[in-house]
């Protein structure tokens, strides 16, 4: 469609111009009057001709008034024997500028052939134009099994990144520096018999910086970089997806040493016989030209291949077995030392103000990707461009986090009196337990202001990042999960459905702690269920039972008596700080916010 408007637009442009050329020539024409040789005859004997110019068989005679006239004569016949037969004195002819015109053909010839020409030419265009569409189709029909992989050029120091632009994941950018060095000198690994892995995959959470990671090998070594997502190699056409590996590896072998990014390689890696389009499977058909190329590099073919992915677990076998994606590199989320040197890389172009503390930042966000740590700097920006500020603040920072976690205020959202009281006193119930239990988290911040989909929030953020949680943690925050629940309960004598989320996440928590982490003491240290994922016709987990009717329902009785246990130790920590309750509940409903330092000393009075 793009293309039939482009050719329209440009033949009516032609049209335009050669239209604008004709009446160009037709002005200059339009000047004069045509008048009978009568006419010109009386203009002579009256005297009131100023010039007259002869050109062939045409007379143009300018009068004294700037008037000009034009008139036939014959051919060949000259003025003075004209005027002569028409009797004009010779005096009077003599008293007028005369000039004689070559005769030009040039005019002749474009008045004649223009009308027949401005067809043609517009004919001819048109023909042009259609040989040139038919040609760039033949083009990209032959050019459809290409590689669309993306190359970008070492010397290219604009968008070139290196490991000193990727913060926090030492371990991998110590794995990937062998990789690197053998770019640079392979000579010293072939020495020694060392073998080169020719394919790394990259593992980690969305947004942990596997992409950037794997630019910045490419960037450190000095060598092109090609970028190809694995959906790009699948199309509805049998054997395009296989032609087009072909065509990638076939241009980095030209280019090596080089390194090969597949990002997303689950889009076409994922295990094969799954039933979906039997043997013929476009998809397999390209996994299995990729399986081919990587294991038919030659020992001097310095080229990497650099794979990313989230989802390791459906890759197919044959990919993750020596001699192809021998090497696997996990980037995990970042640590607070991490996350404090991602963010300040991500604020060298933000000015920030002085009271911005990166560290503070970092300790509010645990299990924060890359991705999302450079996304609370963005809204951050953005929140003090609204407001006409200079610099970014702590308090737009602290505001970025809460919007990127929960949603932005709802200001519009406005309780009634009666609602706003439950929720200050439900809020007040998760924060009240939270705090006097010594195995839960501390309390940094509690609202009663709407916040995406729920109406309050009790923000509480471990004072260290953690790897492995005891039983006792997991027992206390049931019980502030269902401090809420148990707050509404004691104080209004009825729950509403603000709870609904906090007994969900109990509930899904408790049968955690029976089935899978083996910490209930009466079904003993052993998992139930094996979970198992369908990729047929999408994700899809499914769960098959390795236990019994019975076993079922001790599992069930098991889950009920933790959630009970914890609703119980809330209920007796409620009852027991009722007075504190009150106090914190009203001073929700007077303030709205009360932030860490506000209800630390509210707890200590």
């Amino acid at each position: 469609m793009r293309t039939v408007i482009k050719n329209f637009l440009i033949f009516f442009l032609v049209f335009l111009l050669l239209a604008s050329l004709f009446s160009f020539y037709d002005s200059s024409t339009n000047k004069s009057e045509k008048v009978s040789l009568d006419q010109i005859i009386t203009a002579l004997n009256n005297e009131t001709a100023q010039k007259i110019s002869i050109s062939s068989d045409e007379l143009q005679l300018t009068l004294k008034d700037g008037k000009v006239l034009v008139a036939k004569k014959e051919t060949g016949e000259t003025l003075s024997n004209l005027a002569k037969n028409y009797g004009v004195d010779p005096i009077k002819l003599l008293k007028i500028q005369q000039e004689v015109k070559q005769p030009s053909g040039f005019n002749y010839w474009l008045a004649t052939l223009l009308p027949f020409l401005l067809p043609f030419l517009l004919l001819a265009g048109f023909i042009y134009f259609m040989s040139r569409q038919i040609q760039g189709a033949n083009t990209k029909a032959l050019s459809f099994g290409q590689s669309k992989a993306r190359e970008t050029d070492w010397r290219d120091k604009k968008n070139r990144i290196t490991f000193k632009d990727v913060a926090g994941v030492k371990e991998a950018k110590q794995e990937l520096l062998e990789i690197v060095d053998f770019l640079k000198s392979p000579q010293k690994f072939l020495n020694l018999g060392a073998r080169i892995p020719k394919g790394v995959l990259l593992v980690g959470s969305p947004g942990t910086g596997k992409t950037l990671l794997a630019r910045a090998v490419a960037g450190e070594a000095n060598v092109p970089f090609f970028h190809i997502s694995g959906s790009e190699f699948v199309e509805m056409f049998v054997g395009v997806g296989a032609s087009r590996v072909r065509d990638l590896f076939a241009r980095a072998k030209k280019a090596a040493p080089c390194i090969v990014f597949v990002d997303e390689i689950d889009a076409v890696g994922r295990q094969r016989g799954t039933g979906l389009g039997g043997s013929h499977d476009e998809r397999e058909q390209t996994l299995n030209q990729i399986l081919v190329e990587m294991d038919g590099f030659e020992s001097n073919t310095n080229v990497i291949v650099v794979a990313a992915t989230n989802r390791p677990d459906v890759l197919d076998p044959a990919l993750l077995r020596p001699g192809r994606f021998d090497r696997r590199v996990v980037l995990d989320l970042p640590d607070i030392n991490d996350r404090e040197a991602i963010l300040n890389t991500h604020s060298v172009t933000k000015p920030l103000a002085p009271d911005v503390k990166l560290r503070v930042i970092a300790e509010r966000t645990p299990g924060f990707s890359g991705a999302d740590l450079a996304n609370i700097l963005n809204e951050a920006a953005i929140l003090t461009a609204r407001h006409n500020q200079k610099q970014i603040s702590m308090a737009d920072c602290l505001e970025s986090i809460e919007k990127v976690m929960l949603g932005p205020e709802r200001k519009s959202h406005i309780l009634s009196e009666q609602e706003k009281k439950i929720t200050a006193y439900h809020e007040a119930g998760h924060a009240l337990v939270s705090h006097y239990l010594p195995q839960a988290d501390p309390v940094h911040k509690v609202s009663i202001i709407s916040r995406g989909r729920v109406a309050g929030y009790t923000l509480k953020l471990p004072a260290e990042d953690k790897y492995m949680h005891p039983k006792s943690e997991f027992i206390a925050d049931l019980s502030v999960m269902l401090a809420g629940h148990a707050a509404e309960a004691e104080i209004f004598g009825e729950v509403t459905t603000g709870a609904q989320n906090d007994l969900k996440q109990a509930t899904k928590l408790a049968r955690q702690l029976v089935t899978e982490f083996g910490m209930s003491e009466k079904m003993g240290p052993r998992t139930f269920g094996l979970k198992e994922e369908l990729i047929f016709l999408g994700r899809e987990i499914s769960e098959q039972r390795d236990y019994s009717e019975k076993v079922a329902q001790m599992i069930d009785d098991e889950v009920t008596h933790f959630l009970k246990t914890a609703y119980q130790t809330a209920v007796s920590l409620l009852k027991k700080k009722h007075a504190k309750l009150d106090q914190l509940a009203n001073e929700l409903i007077k303030k709205e916010v009360l932030e860490r330092q506000e209800f630390e000393t509210l707890m200590a009075t």
